[in-house]
């Protein structure tokens, strides 16, 4: 092989070298002597040889574990805290030339955020208001990463790791929530029983034939009970009216 051979090959390789193909999601930031010079993507292009580097960035949502990070709240209760973060960058230019790491300024950022964030609530609203909690999480986050070209869409709290003896102190709370629930159900049932009688004595006193309906009624009740011996009342109103009779005559 000549030397005019070897120099067309080199010439081959470097034009290959100089040939990019980037995905649909995938963007350059294209540096020419070092200075910026555009954002090409995706599909085909070149870059000059020597003269032209890039950094390529990903658009696609990114989705970010954050660690467990030790919090105290408001009541001064020390509980472990993880999350998880949702985001995108929009400028690609951005989040290469204003951060030196994106991905990582974005994830001491959120674990920042979640400690300073959650030690402003008690453990009670840590637990109870954690919708309320994300969406301000996530307002806080987007808001600072926003000159980076990123952003937060959604910040969502995972696990919260309470200590053992909060939770056996939570559960007696649950618990005796629960029984002051049952008494009062079962007082206003009480309250509901005391008043449908109190109705029905007082239709039974206004109707005398009612409470003679009601006698019958529970004599049936009873006889189908299959009781060996039954006793059957007999009202007072009988002996009087018989009484009566017999004064008479």
């Amino acid at each position: 092989m000549g030397f005019t051979g070897i120099v067309v090959i080199v010439l081959l390789l470097i034009i290959i070298s100089a040939i990019k193909i980037l995905k649909e999601y995938e963007r350059a930031v294209v540096f020419r002597w070092g200075r910026f010079l555009k954002v090409k993507g995706p599909g085909l292009f070149i870059l000059l040889p020597v003269m032209d580097k890039m950094a390529k960035v990903a658009l696609r949502v990114i989705t970010m574990d954050v660690p467990p990070q030790d919090v105290i709240t408001k009541d001064n209760i020390s509980i472990k805290v993880n999350a998880v973060a949702y985001f995108r960058v929009f400028e690609p230019d951005k989040a290469i030339l204003e951060v030196e790491d994106y991905l990582y300024a974005t994830s001491q950022l959120a674990q920042s955020t979640l400690r300073s964030v959650l030690g402003e609530y008690e453990l009670d609203e840590i637990l109870g208001e954690r919708e309320k909690i994300n969406v301000r999480l996530q307002k806080i986050i987007d808001q600072q990463t926003d000159p980076w070209g990123i952003k937060v869409s959604t910040v969502e709290i995972k696990h919260v790791d309470i200590p053992q003896e909060m939770q056996r102190a939570i559960a007696r709370q649950a618990e005796a929530e629960r029984e002051r629930r049952a008494k009062v159900i079962h007082a206003a049932g009480e309250l509901q029983a005391a008043t449908n009688l109190n109705q029905a004595a007082k239709i039974i006193s206004e109707t005398p034939v009612g409470i003679q309906l009601r006698y019958l009624q529970t004599l049936s009740e009873i006889a189908t009970e299959k009781n060996s011996t039954t006793i059957f009342p007999i009202p007072i109103d009988i002996f009087t009216a018989i009484a009566k009779k017999l004064t008479k005559e």
